[in-house]
């Protein structure tokens, strides 16, 4: 089977310096493969996809196929690394349009503060049969917490008793608020493992119930996640392409590009890109240190921002999601009238001319300065996903520990929270009322 590839032609690193760094990058690869580095403890994703627990693994299959049956749309609650990873996953394999074309339709909630959002989604599903998925490690996270206990009203009322068939739950194994409703209400529920943060959770219940769900194929994406950590856990530098890229990454940092891009060609990879996002900016921005992770989806995008990247300031790097091949696509038809001087391509495919705009633009960015890493897929599919998803955790783990950060935990994220929660206790004082 192809393998994902790494390309660096385009990102003006030489030889030297990768011989530079490379011991820096071996050693971080060594402290985190042999648990050694700070809070290693949260580290248990690792392995995970060669340790799942084989009951709990059949009981998702079998709540995924209760929910394809007796519901024409699920609604997943949760935020940050709750969702992001379904989210991308469903997105990614079951396509563009796809609540259109497929079934069950995924919904998401829990994921914003937007009265607005909600109002129009409950108007959205009230007239469908509905499943809920809830994933929250402590059950007390606001945005997920608030749209729990307004959708949990909602299916109560409208199914009764068989509400508590309806509503899944996916918490910790033992406390928490959330697993205390779930013991009390009798919900099926999924265990968020305590070894393994919200951004790495994509092969946990978290990710893999949703998943199941939707109709993708997990055991393929358990599959894809087995050959990742065969193939990216060996300790040898020049044939592992997660410390390649690591390399490249601190490197790139090192000489002045505080910015990553990760740039696209589809929009149905938008939320890979989301998630990558949260991946890299929780695990590495800390203590005034880390790079920046942004997205662009090109070549939408090239409309919009590509005047910067091409002429602006030179503080960022490309990194492009490359994929080979696609199941569908659209061919060029003939006109007989040419208005518009395209019958030269006349029989291309859009992949084709997609995939000239994406070399078009690479070699344009770096006329202008602008450092290109290239990431090829054979084709976008559940093992390709499952490995692509490995890949990048395993390199943020490294770059984070070569870049001197915890990359595990995320301590200014409670800071918002803190505030946010003064300021509501302050106005319940006050007798306030919106």
């Amino acid at each position: 089977m192809e393998n994902i590839k790494l390309n660096l032609e385009g990102s003006f690193i030489s030889e030297e310096e990768m011989k530079k760094i490379q011991p820096e990058i071996m050693a971080a690869q060594e402290i985190l493969l042999n648990r050694k580095g700070i809070s290693s403890e949260m580290t248990g994703w690792l392995d995970y996809a060669n340790k799942i627990d084989k009951k709990e693994y059949q009981d998702i299959k079998t709540a995924a196929k209760y929910i394809q049956k007796n519901c024409e749309a699920f609604i997943l609650l949760g935020i940050g690394g709750s969702y992001l990873g379904a989210k991308a996953a469903i997105e990614a394999i079951r396509g563009d349009f796809h609540n259109e074309l497929c079934r069950p339709q995924v919904y998401y909630a829990g994921q914003n503060l937007s009265g607005q959002y909600l109002k129009r989604l409950i108007q959205l599903v009230k007239e469908k049969e509905v499943c809920i998925i809830v994933i929250s490690k402590s059950g007390t996270t606001l945005e997920t917490a608030i749209a729990f206990r307004i959708f949990k009203e909602l299916m109560e009322e409208k199914y009764k008793e068989e509400s508590k068939e309806r509503i899944f739950v996916v918490t910790d194994k033992e406390k928490g608020a959330l697993k205390s409703v779930s013991n009390l209400e009798e919900y099926k529920s999924f265990v968020v493992p305590d070894r393994v943060g919200g951004r790495y959770s994509v092969m946990t219940p978290v990710g893999l119930l949703p998943m199941a769900a939707a109709g993708l194929n997990i055991d393929k994406f358990i599959e894809g996640m087995k050959s990742a950590i065969e193939e990216y856990t060996i300790r040898n530098f020049e044939n592992n392409i997660c410390c390649i890229y690591a390399a490249a990454r601190n490197i790139l940092n090192r000489k002045g590009k505080e910015i990553e891009i990760l740039v696209n060609y589809e929009p149905s990879y938008i939320f890979i890109a989301e998630w990558w996002k949260q991946l890299f900016g929780e695990s590495e921005g800390k203590d005034g240190k880390g790079i920046f992770p942004g997205s662009l989806n090109f070549t939408t995008d090239l409309h919009s921002m590509g005047q910067f990247v091409q002429d602006g300031r030179k503080i960022f790097f490309e990194t492009t999601i490359s994929v080979e091949s696609f199941k569908e696509d659209v061919e060029i038809p003939f006109d007989k009238n040419d208005f518009d001087k395209l019958n030269y391509i006349v029989g291309k495919k859009l992949s084709y001319i997609n995939k000239k705009a994406f070399e078009g633009t690479f070699m344009a960015h770096s006329e202008g300065y602008v450092p290109g890493i290239v990431i090829s897929l054979p084709k976008m599919d559940e093992y390709y996903l499952g490995k692509l998803f490995y890949f990048f955790m395993l390199t943020c783990g490294i770059s984070g520990y070569t870049n001197g950060v915890d990359p595990f935990t995320q301590p200014g994220v409670e800071a918002y929270k803190k505030n946010m929660f003064k300021l509501l206790k302050e106005n319940k004082r006050k007798g306030y009322r919106p």
